[in-house]
């Protein structure tokens, strides 16, 4: 198994954003989020849309993804976390395996300044979370407003 890292070194094909945001969508089960929200993220990340970039690493065993990891810089230093863990799915034949830690482990140091995941109440992920020093100092409110 290699981990591959994307950044503004290293930036992602398109064939690359399209195969992450397929992994992703299929194996996100605690996300509602749309496929097109997924590659909104990868293209954000790839500097394809305006933006600050980030990391994408991806974890593959015989050129196959078995897991993958986004974390978009938020540009709030100061005031929020300079960076917004936005997706982590291993694939449900490798989980428990360490997959996600190695992920992590992989992506803390890419990342200068505090980063911050939005999870729901009963994601298995928690304790996983937990054990890599993330904490629940505040809740999340949003306001969906109708288009």
């Amino acid at each position: 198994m290699i981990i591959k890292t994307f950044d503004a070194f290293t930036r992602m094909s398109f064939l690359n954003i399209n195969r992450i945001t397929k992994f992703l969508h299929q194996h996100l089960e605690d996300s509602d989020d749309s496929a097109s929200a997924v590659r909104k993220s990868l293209l954000y990340a790839a500097k394809e849309i305006p933006s600050l970039g980030d990391y994408v690493f991806i974890m593959e065993e015989k050129h196959i993804i078995i897991g993958a990891i986004v974390i978009n810089k938020t540009g709030m230093s100061g005031y929020q976390s300079e960076n917004l863990l936005a997706y982590l799915a291993v694939h449900k034949e490798h989980r428990n395996k360490g997959v996600a830690t190695q992920l992590i482990d992989k992506a803390i140091p890419y990342c200068n300044g505090n980063i911050t995941l939005n999870t729901n109440k009963e994601n298995n992920a928690i304790n996983l979370f937990e054990k890599k020093g993330f904490t629940s100092n505040k809740i999340q409110m949003t306001l969906h407003k109708i288009k």
